[in-house]
């Protein structure tokens, strides 16, 4: 470890924890989606492409476990179901926000620079 450079073990886990929630591509898009406002769960499986009905349903869980996200059931026939980030996950948005910014910014430059490496790997 570098000097200057001290490291909790506990504040490391803290880190670890979080990022494991929040560093996934689903929760990103699902956070940013939310930003907008309520959503209901159909709404949100239409809005972003490529997810499945049963990884949308364990991130929003997850969310909601975590305190980012509220679930409303309303007593319709069907059943309606809301899903709204919470305070914390309004804080979220911020840094996911960003965080999806500078990948679309530069993806290209990702697949370029994996493009050239695989190219050096035999």
């Amino acid at each position: 470890m570098k000097p200057g450079h001290h490291h909790h073990t506990e504040d490391c886990r803290a880190v670890s924890e979080v990022l494991s929630r929040v560093g996934d591509k689903w929760t990103v898009l699902v956070v940013q989606y939310l930003g907008s406002g309520p959503m209901r769960f159909s709404e949100l499986k239409r809005t972003i492409g490529g997810i499945s009905q049963k990884m949308l349903t364990t991130t929003l869980r997850g969310l909601e476990r975590d305190g980012f996200v509220t679930r409303t059931v309303f007593p319709t026939i069907p059943p309606r179901v809301d899903y709204q980030l919470t305070e914390l996950g309004q804080e979220l948005l911020t840094p996911v926000t960003a965080l999806g910014e500078w990948a679309r910014m530069n993806i290209l430059r990702i697949r370029e620079a994996r493009e050239r490496f695989d190219e050096t790997v035999v």
